[in-house]
């Protein structure tokens, strides 16, 4: 339905879910988190879905918490706190989704919209994309992860400065920092992530998910502790149906059912 405030489709081996309040800027509210919470429960538990491509309506991406359309709570000191646990239930099982997620993101992705976007495992931009650790700029700290993500991805001190200076990141800028991993035009932004996306088709799920839940936790592990987790993983993947399967092509000089997937040229 065209009014529901997150779309869920499935394209082949893929689920596109969308944000869908374009005349709030796809803004979070409660009826985006209960959208979303169902939406990825579905991803999840759908064995066909290989690949999920995350976007927004109406060319924007998310610009963050609807603040003007929160409830009205009978414990305001909690509120906030409240507020953010029940968007980080549905944003953290979308993190820990064992299947790649891809993040188109056209348009503004503002405090709250940036931290999605962060959320998935690539995030596809257009020359229209700005990201923004807005929370600064109105008072507020980041939420919804980007405390954990930022600094993980671009450093310690190059995060302050984006979260400090609240100001805009462009697609290139987005690129370099590692944010990114491709700019693409705005009116190919969904084709170009669904072709991304179809190269997993045919890719090992189980190992797929074992080596995202690895590496979800390496900075928190020691090495030890990972050796130890890595050996587990590999003797489960080791004893797989289709590690067999791709032994057997291999030595048959066959090609493998996997050959790779290749990002789209910036």
């Amino acid at each position: 339905m065209t009014d529901e405030a997150v779309r869920y489709e499935k394209l082949g081996n893929t689920a596109v879910i969308t944000l869908n309040r374009p005349h709030r800027r796809n803004a979070l509210d409660a009826a985006v988190a209960e959208g979303m919470q169902g939406a990825v429960s579905t991803a999840r538990q759908d064995p066909s879905v290989r690949t999920v491509v995350l976007t927004g309506a109406g060319g924007a991406f998310c610009a963050g918490a609807d603040l003007a359309g929160d409830a009205a709570s009978d414990d305001p000191v909690f509120f906030g706190r409240d507020l953010v646990l029940g968007h980080q239930r549905w944003l953290g099982e979308l993190a820990a989704l064992e299947k790649p997620v891809i993040a188109a993101v056209d348009g503004p992705a503002a405090g709250a919209g940036f931290s999605l976007a962060l959320a998935a495992d690539f995030m596809f931009v257009t020359p229209r994309t700005r990201l923004m650790a807005s929370f600064v700029s109105i008072g507020l700290v980041p939420d919804l992860s980007m405390f954990h993500v930022l600094p993980r991805l671009v450093g310690l001190a190059r995060a302050k400065e984006i979260i400090f200076s609240a100001r805009a990141i462009g697609a290139e800028e987005a690129l370099a920092l590692g944010l990114a991993q491709a700019l693409v035009p705005a009116d190919q932004l969904l084709s170009r992530a669904l072709d991304y996306a179809r190269q997993f088709d045919d890719a090992p799920p189980r190992a797929l998910a074992l080596a995202k839940t690895l590496l979800n936790r390496s900075f928190e592990t020691d090495r030890a502790t990972m050796n130890q987790l890595e050996a587990a993983a590999q003797s489960l993947c080791g004893a797989s149906q289709y590690h067999a399967e791709a032994v057997r092509r291999f030595l048959a000089k066959e090609a493998l059912a996997y050959v790779g997937a290749e990002l789209p040229a910036s």
